[in-house]
């Protein structure tokens, strides 16, 4: 089985290349991409069976240092997030043949074929089974996300390519690199392990607070301020790559690698055992409460839902903050919840930009009434962040402010309280003005986007609906990453 795990990045990157061979051939680039992404969801599917009971299944591929090489490990955290990339994946690539079709988009096998190398890297970042692995596939997935952002090839775009590629690189390199070169300085190790790495006598001192820093700042893709600019800078990209960025991979690369080296790197029990880690909770509600503000001010509606995922994405960094167990089920949970909620978000958006070519919330008064899927699932999604049931966002938000209660951090209770009141001031007024104001005179007439589009907005409406009634394997895996409940 432990070969096998090769498989999961073999998948996306043989249909990079067949996509790349199709070339021009619309249909049969489009199918190639579909038939990649549903093989890779069934396959991973079949690998879920084996860490619900317990297994951890690695594969070594080589050495490069003393102890430190490339391998790959399936656990708990990485498995959830594999499951989450691999199956928005599917409806994604739906959704991308409706509007790249629809706008008549350029570059579409350059788009097609990122996109698969984006989700091989993922992969290689879901299932990496120590720090120079993870930083690796992290590099990459940044390096081959960059021409997607780039898509359109104007000045704003390549401008919003530069900060970008500018401050995940730059952060990367000048502190995630050298923190995983300090910790294996001092523990000659950089596996990952249950209850972290570290011996009682090496987590002493500023040591592990100047480290945690490191790495915190050196995951860029985590959006945590001040280094959360690259992505309200992306939105200049096809509405398929905010998906990509927002939901399937980027940002969720970011969180689930602070979550990953605070559980196997650091141990929840050795944070929570020293002084001075406050100011992680402090920053993350911090840059909740600043980007919800933000977003609240903001009439582009991608730029709006851009802020909110800055704002959504720290709540997972502040539940991991908190060095309790259940708060860290609320952060693993969060990941999902965020991501077929925002997906769902984005897809109405470009929905709305591809029927009608509006942008901005001042624009979409009566829009309900032309384009009611749209909305419906859009309402969905917002409601899901709120944190109001029967949604999966309810029962991440329940689990975070649980950890937050029982750890006695009443900064992240009322944190998560305020937020929620400006997740609904910026994303509610949106939703009356869809369905109960009337359209603006003299607008043109227009209804629901194509159908592909309308089918993978669908889909994932109801998905943020379904994973509130059946959260049961998401909570398995959250419980086994926690130490709650493992078998």
């Amino acid at each position: 089985m432990s070969d096998n795990i090769l498989i999961s990045l073999v998948i996306p990157l043989l249909g990079a290349i067949l996509i790349a061979l199709s070339n021009k051939r619309q249909n049969l680039r489009e199918c190639i991409t579909l038939v990649t992404a549903v093989c890779l969801l069934i396959f991973n599917i079949r690998l879920l069976s084996h860490i619900l009971n317990g297994d951890r299944p690695e594969f070594f591929l080589l050495e490069i240092f003393p102890n430190a090489g490339l391998s790959l490990q399936i656990e708990p955290l990485g498995m959830l997030f594999a499951l989450i990339a691999s199956s928005l994946w599917v409806v994604n690539s739906i959704y991308s043949i409706g509007y790249m079709r629809a706008n008549a988009e350029k570059n579409q096998t350059r788009f097609y074929v990122c996109f698969a190398l984006a989700i091989a890297s993922t992969m290689g970042i879901a299932f990496a089974g120590n720090l120079i692995t993870l930083f690796l596939f992290y590099e990459i997935l940044t390096l081959c996300t960059y021409p997607l952002v780039t898509h359109h090839g104007t000045a704003q775009s390549k401008a919003g390519g530069r900060i970008y590629l500018g401050i995940l690189i730059g952060t990367s390199i000048g502190f995630l690199l050298f923190a995983i070169a300090w910790t294996w300085h001092i523990t000659g190790d950089v596996d990952f392990s249950k209850n972290g790495i570290f011996s009682e006598e090496q987590f002493q001192g500023l040591i592990p607070l100047v480290l945690l820093a490191l790495y915190i700042f050196g995951i860029g893709k985590a959006a945590l301020m001040p280094f959360h600019f690259w992505l309200p800078a992306a939105m200049v990209a096809p509405t398929p790559v905010s998906a990509l960025l927002h939901a399937v991979a980027v940002v969720k690369a970011g969180v689930f690698s602070v979550v990953k080296i605070i559980v196997y790197i650091f141990g929840i029990s050795n944070l929570a055992s020293i002084d001075g880690t406050q100011w992680l909770m402090i920053l993350a509600g911090f840059t909740i409460l600043s980007a919800s503000v933000v977003a609240l001010r903001s009439d582009n509606l991608k730029r709006r839902l851009a802020y909110s995922t800055i704002s959504q994405l720290s709540y997972v960094v502040m539940a991991a903050s908190l060095f309790a167990p259940i708060a860290i089920v609320g952060a693993a949970l969060h990941i999902l919840a965020h991501a077929v909620s925002k997906i769902t978000l984005f897809f109405a958006a470009g929905a709305i930009y591809t029927a009608s070519g509006k942008t901005k919330v001042s624009e979409l008064d009566g829009i309900g009434k032309k384009m009611p899927i749209t909305m419906a699932a859009f309402t969905v999604g917002a409601l899901s962040l709120i944190g109001i049931p029967p949604a999966i966002g309810f029962i991440s938000k329940w689990y975070i402010l649980s950890g937050a209660i029982s750890s006695g951090h009443m900064f992240a209770v009322i944190v998560i309280i305020i937020s929620t009141i400006l997740n609904a001031a910026y994303f509610l007024p949106i939703i009356y003005a869809a369905f109960f104001k009337d359209a603006k005179q003299n607008e043109a007439n227009h209804g629901e986007a194509p159908v592909s589009i309308m089918i993978a907005i669908t889909m994932t409406a109801l998905l943020t609906l379904v994973l509130f009634f059946f959260p049961d394997i998401a909570l398995n895996l959250g419980n086994q990453l926690a130490g709650i409940s493992e078998r």
